[in-house]
């Protein structure tokens, strides 16, 4: 078995287009989105969104009737992988509240070879006018944010990470590996110039919290996907 795939899988409860619900109870959903989907939109933007398809879902036709999705957290539009949304305003602010106790663990595959195979990378992230986040000195202009990683497994061109956040900032993940020198791969903002890679990289792998309304601990998978996994089980 894969080291990246060694935790018991999550059942599914059903695909609905762009997405996997895989648990879902009388407070919270939680799904795994593939790429190309946004988790939610602002500013009377009416694009499809994994919270208004979940609102749909609740809704079940209803246009009348009042429940909907509460984004919990939110996943880059390219990032596939692991969501939680809520069923209440209540319920949203108390899984935020609670943030820190939640465990999240990332797949990345990367350009190159890391030298050192296990680390951390830490600075304060700020975004400009283009909305490109980076990384700044300036405490006063940024956001502190601290990444975790370990090498998995390399081949000649890519490394696969293990990657655990420590703070959640927009693009973090893959802005600290742009600044190391080992962008995402396919990661069209942040990446390589002509990357071919088909799809960016990075999926958010696993998802552990304590639930909302009694604490238990809840986990759940999604196995990384065959398009990620292919550019580390090949040769080259």
């Amino acid at each position: 078995m894969h080291p990246m795939n060694n935790k018991r899988k999550t059942p599914s409860r059903g695909r609905r287009g762009r997405f996997q619900i895989l648990y879902e109870d009388r407070d919270l959903l939680v799904i795994c989105k593939d790429p190309g989907l946004l988790t939610n939109s602002y500013k009377g933007d009416r694009a499809a969104t994994a919270e208004r398809m979940l609102t749909g879902y609740l809704r079940k036709g209803s246009s009348r009737s009042w429940i909907r999705a509460y984004t919990v957290h939110r996943l880059d539009r390219e990032t596939s992988g692991l969501l939680i949304f809520a069923k209440s305003k209540a319920v949203q602010q108390k899984l935020k509240d609670n943030w820190k106790a939640v465990e999240k663990h990332y797949a990345a595959v990367v350009h190159g070879s890391i030298d050192e195979k296990n680390g951390k990378f830490a600075g304060y992230l700020a975004e400009n006018d283009d909305q490109f986040v980076y990384t700044t000195p300036d405490a006063a202009k940024g956001r502190w944010s601290e990444t975790l990683y370990r090498v998995v497994k390399e081949t000649p061109r890519f490394s696969l990470l293990d990657i655990t956040l420590l703070t959640g900032r927009k693009n973090q993940i893959r802005v600290h590996l742009a600044e190391a020198g080992h962008p995402v791969a396919g990661d069209a903002k942040y990446g390589k110039k002509r990357d071919r890679v088909a799809r960016m990289a990075l999926h958010a792998r696993t998802l552990s919290f304590p639930h909302p309304h009694d604490g238990r601990r809840m986990e759940f998978e999604a196995p990384v996907p065959a398009a990620i996994m292919g550019l580390v089980d090949s040769p080259d």
